[in-house]
């Protein structure tokens, strides 16, 4: 083979003792770098960089949702996601450029180094950050949600304020920071000022707030109603913000259910605004949002992983009217009535947003001083009787308790109030009512198909009426709990003894409803009469009545002319013309209904004692006379 000219020689290799090529001994040192020559070291990348500052400042973990977190070791007490706009992949990038004379790392470097610190998280044991309030023993700990992490803690025997925060918190973009709580003057009269509503309404707004700030509890859901101008939208950005501020607290009602669950897992407290309608998945969400929901989406940036949110939640709401309400949802609403603000009473809305921000912190101290209360009063405050939301009724016992105010009972009025509104709203459960009403004190025992037989059906069947057994069972299983509320039990547990075993519903009106219902019918009620437009001017109170304590000699006197005209142009009196009240003596049988024995015979109208005829149907057989 010729070689040309042209080409350099080949090197010849080093020959070992056994016989294997090996490189010079400079090569090896090059490649080496330990036999003191001038070899370089491998240069760090900037990857490992950032995943090496992120380990030494940062502690990483998975939440129980598998979310990763890093939470700082000498900074405040807060869990920071790792990706996101202000997560951890954007302060290490900022830290990284602070040591490094301001050179900023690649985005791939901060990708690849974020995919090793979740591998990281990923082999620790999980934890719970809290969201704006937490349980810590006794305490309750309110996240102020300042950058610098303080916090209130709130226990039996009063609060205060912490530079750090004992429990793990997280943040989202939707949450603004709290004012530090300072008592100045009382912050629930300020509050009272800014709200139109009577007081009986603001002290069941107080002891929601308070409970608002308990965090393992079911909240009802809080309903502002009113017409137009009744200040039911400012009223609700007001309470949220109290509770947990935000730069949208009044929110449009979701369209799905992963823009719900988005919206709620990032806010502790929130409000749907001008709710015209509720559908049924919305309503449902919503009562899962009160007790506690976990939804399931698909993770970011994947196709086959999913993450789960979690999450309990404050609500409130702003409504005209919302329509036929959902039973299960009707039960959890705590409904406040706001009445229509006179034109001179009216205030701008900057007004109302510089008072209440110039307030926030005195409303926030007086709270958190009830709060204190309460839960000093809560382990001793019981109840004999559990409504629906059985947790938030304690409270407001205990807020009865230390205030001597009545909310639990007007909380069991608002209810039963918004059991009635879905009542009246539903056509087959008002003629289901009337069907155990009819039944008497026995009930009735029917299959699905012999209850649509057995119920007054309208011409025209309205949406929400059954059109099959199938559906009315369903229909009947909602209904049993507002039915139950009104007086009308159903117990679908039996079964048919035939063969086909079908289910039976024993529906029963109680005792009680029955005997309402028994009264109401015997009450007796004044027909229209002919004269009533022309006497209304003597009503009752001008009717003389002689077992009235008050009515002196002197009062009768003055009261007796007006009539004796009239009995001297008729002649002397008998016991029918009803002015001897001397005459007529009362009745002493003990069985007689007071509320049917002492009535005008003519018209029905209750009597005084002793007059067997009322002021108006005496003048009227006065006139007749002449």
């Amino acid at each position: 083979m010729n070689i040309p000219d042209s080409m350099p020689p080949l090197k010849a290799f080093d020959t070992g003792s056994a016989g294997e090529s090996t490189l010079s001994s400079s090569a090896k040192g090059r490649a080496s770098g330990d036999d003191g020559s001038e070899g370089e070291k491998p240069k760090e990348s900037q990857a490992s960089k950032v995943a090496k500052l992120a380990r030494e400042r940062y502690a990483l973990f998975l939440s129980d949702d598998g979310r990763p977190y890093a939470v700082a070791n000498d900074g405040p007490h807060l869990a920071v996601p790792l990706r996101g706009k202000a997560g951890l992949r954007s302060q290490l990038a900022r830290i990284y450029a602070d040591e490094n004379n301001g050179a900023v790392p690649s985005q791939t470097a901060l990708a690849d180094a974020m995919t090793v610190l979740e591998g990281v998280a990923a082999g620790t044991e999980p934890r719970v950050p809290q969201l704006r309030v937490a349980r810590h023993g006794d305490s309750i700990v309110v996240d102020l949600g300042t950058p610098d992490g303080r916090c209130v803690v709130v226990g039996p025997h009063g609060w205060q304020r912490e530079p750090r925060s004992p429990v793990l918190f997280r943040r989202s973009g939707a949450m603004k920071s709290l004012p530090e709580p300072v008592r100045d003057g009382d912050g629930l009269a300020t509050l009272r000022a800014l709200l139109n509503i009577d007081e009986a309404g603001f002290r069941l707004l107080v002891a929601w707030l308070v409970a608002a700030f308990i965090p393992d509890l079911p909240h009802p859901i809080l309903a502002f109603r009113g017409e137009q101008g009744t200040g039911k939208s400012k009223a609700a950005q007001m309470v949220i913000g109290i509770v947990d501020p935000s730069g949208a607290p009044k929110r449009t009602a979701p369209r799905d259910m992963r823009t719900w669950a988005t919206q709620a897992f990032n806010s502790w407290a929130l409000c749907l605004d001008n709710v015209s309608i509720v559908p049924d998945w919305l309503s449902d969400a919503l009562c899962r949002a009160v007790t506690g929901e976990g939804v399931i989406d698909r993770a970011l940036y994947t196709d086959d992983d999913v993450v789960v949110l979690e999450f309990r939640r404050v609500l409130a709401m702003t409504t005209i009217d919302a329509g036929a309400l959902q039973g299960d949802l009707a039960e959890r609403l705590l409904t406040l009535e706001l009445n229509l603000i006179p034109e001179d009473k009216r205030r701008e809305e900057a007004d109302l947003d510089t008072a209440f921000s110039d307030g926030h912190a005195a409303i926030l101290a007086s709270l958190f001083d009830l709060l204190a209360q309460v839960v000093k009063a809560l382990p001793d405050t019981t109840l004999t009787h559990r409504p629906r939301m059985a947790d938030f009724a304690r409270v407001l016992a205990a807020v009865d308790r230390v205030r001597g105010w009545n909310t639990l009972d007007s909380y069991r009025q608002s209810a039963r109030d918004a059991v009635s509104d879905v009542l009246d709203g539903d056509p087959f459960g008002q003629a289901v009512l009337t069907l155990a009403d009819r039944a008497g004190p026995d009930g009735v025992t029917m299959t699905a198909r012999e209850i649509l037989d057995a119920v007054e059906a309208p011409d025209k069947l309205p949406k929400g009426w059954p059109k099959d057994p199938t559906r009315a069972g369903t229909k009947l299983k909602r209904l049993a709990p507002t039915l139950r509320t009104v007086g009308v039990e159903i117990d679908d547990s039996q079964r048919g003894g035939n063969a086909q075993r079908k289910r039976l519903y024993a529906i029963r009106s109680t005792p009680q409803r029955l005997a309402e219902i028994e009264g109401a019918s015997q009450r007796p009620q004044r027909p229209q009469r002919p004269h009533d437009d022309e006497h209304q001017g003597v009503s009752r109170e001008n009717t003389m009545d002689a077992a009235n304590p008050g009515m002196d000699a002197a009062n009768s006197h003055s009261v007796q002319p007006s009539y004796r005209g009239d009995q001297q142009q008729q002649g002397p009196m008998d016991a029918a013309d009803a002015m001897d009240t001397v005459s007529q003596p009362l009745s002493t049988d003990a069985s007689r209904d007071p509320a049917t024995s002492l009535h005008c015979p003519d018209c029905g109208e209750p009597l005084p004692p002793g007059r067997a005829r009322c002021q108006s149907c005496f003048e009227v057989l006065q006139k007749g006379s002449e």
